[in-house]
């Protein structure tokens, strides 16, 4: 990969194109923030509707802008992964959300993982210090109808009034399902004479990672346990459609005994660092702060009831007396049916006298990276709508065309089978020719897609 590119930052143009405008964000999580910097960017003046501190979603834990409420971790920073990709290429579209992950940035091996509270913070500071910003806290539960321009971004959890709101204006096409959050675990409470530090595959520092390794019948004490444990029961009108990029730990061990050894708890690349013993499966603990104070689970997002995870987890070796910082719950995930509602500037096809865009989540992206991504290509949207130029659309072949084509359902056969996803290679065109091996492939797609988009960005100056 050309260094020229995985260094290059550039800053998109139409600086000056929104002065005069006064354009409304609802919602201040890493869509709506990431949205009003760019659109700060471009010479408008924000408004920043946040319902917090007022009031929190069963999710949210502080009065932060930009909240992490499940991973403190942004995925793989290796451009030959399609996330990893994306980054990137947000970097070169002036991303204010990567700045500040860089900035608040924690050891991680090849993964971009932040303390939570530092990102937040850089995210504010930049809004205090900006004039043209308006922070309003208030808990918006119907569309506006005033003829400000606006972008909902109030994410996965969207109040139970403006997702009403909202169906009433896209008719019934929005859906509900469930997310998991895993727990975090306090550091002291770690038993360090079996648990060892560790990188799959030595990638990254060996301290990024602490290492919960299980014997064949520890796994298998764990697993009947944790099959047999008490979950929160749904209550009727819940629908538990889980994205399967994040299904609890119960509903994986569901699906056989061996589903959590090939999915989270995998212990190939992770031998005792000591002894070389390879394990029947491990645990993995990924650092939650810069301290090193606090650590969540990886790949362990769970429903299990509060005395359930005590008792399940402490079974695992090094979590024996584990002390709980955070325990996993439930939360609701709203989003619409994106191909159906919105139109190429990503608003609501029937907006009406007042514009309204999407961002984020609740177009049904998933994951932290895609949603602040989604806000990128939303802000530039908005800018294109507002000034009568055609939809910014990202080269087909670059990650951000590829979240793109995902919300409009660019290539699907049948819009009602639209469902949230990661971003992944699919999302991108093929690469002509047959290649071997396929991280030499996937390094040549990350290359078209960075020269790709570097040119476009050039051409749109």
């Amino acid at each position: 990969m050309s260094q020229e590119l995985l260094k290059s930052t550039t800053s998109v143009s139409n600086e000056r194109a929104l002065d005069g405008y006064r354009i409304r964000v609802i919602g201040a999580g890493l869509a709506g923030c990431e949205v009003a910097s760019q659109l700060l960017n471009m010479g408008a003046c924000v408004d920043l509707i946040e319902m917090k501190p007022r009031r929190r979603t069963a999710a949210q834990v502080s009065d932060h802008f930009a909240e992490l409420v499940c991973s403190n971790s942004f995925r793989s920073n290796q451009v030959a992964n399609a996330v990893g990709l994306l980054k990137h290429e947000m970097r070169m579209c002036a991303s204010r959300i990567m700045s500040a992950a860089e900035e608040a940035r924690v050891p991680a091996g090849d993964a971009l993982a932040v303390d939570r509270e530092r990102f937040s913070k850089a995210i504010e500071s930049d809004f205090h210090a900006n004039p043209k910003l308006r922070v309003i806290e208030e808990c918006v539960e119907e569309l506006p109808v005033d003829g400000i321009p606006t972008v909902l971004a109030t994410g996965p959890l969207t109040t139970d009034g403006l997702a009403n709101s909202l169906a009433q204006k896209c008719g019934d096409e929005h859906l509900a399902f469930y997310d998991a959050i895993a727990p975090i675990i306090d550091a002291e409470s770690i038993n360090w004479d079996r648990a060892y530090y560790a990188s799959r595959w030595g990638k990254g520092e060996p301290t990024d990672y602490v290492n919960c390794p299980m014997r064949e019948e520890e796994y298998d004490r764990f697993y009947e346990a944790l099959v047999e444990s008490d979950v929160y029961a749904a209550k009727a009108f819940e629908n538990l459609h889980y994205f399967e990029g994040c299904l609890p730990l119960e509903e994986m061990a569901s699906r056989g005994r061996d589903t959590l050894r090939f999915g989270p708890m995998k212990p190939v690349g992770l031998e005792h660092p000591e002894s070389g013993e390879r394990f029947h499966a491990v645990l993995q603990l990924r650092k939650e702060n810069l301290e090193g104070s606090a650590y969540n689970i990886v790949g362990g997002q769970t429903r299990l009831k509060q005395g359930a995870q005590k008792e399940v987890l402490r079974m695992i070796p090094g979590l024996e007396k584990a002390s709980f910082l955070r325990f996993g719950s439930i939360h609701r995930n709203t989003y619409i049916n994106a191909p159906s509602v919105l139109d190429k500037h990503l608003r609501l096809k029937n907006s009406g006298e007042t514009p309204i865009f999407l961002a984020g989540q609740i177009t049904g992206v998933e994951g932290y990276v895609e949603s602040a991504a989604c806000g990128i290509v939303c802000a530039h949207n908005v800018r294109a709508y507002l000034c009568d130029a055609k939809a910014w659309i990202p080269p087909a072949e670059t990650a951000m065309g590829g979240l793109y084509r995902h919300i409009l359902g660019l290539g699907r056969a049948d819009p009602s089978t639209y469902t949230p996803s990661n971003i992944n290679w699919s999302m991108m065109p093929k690469w002509p020719e047959k290649v071997r091996p396929k991280s030499k492939k996937r390094a040549l797609l990350a290359e078209k897609a960075m020269t790709s988009l570097k040119n476009w960005l050039a051409g749109m100056s």
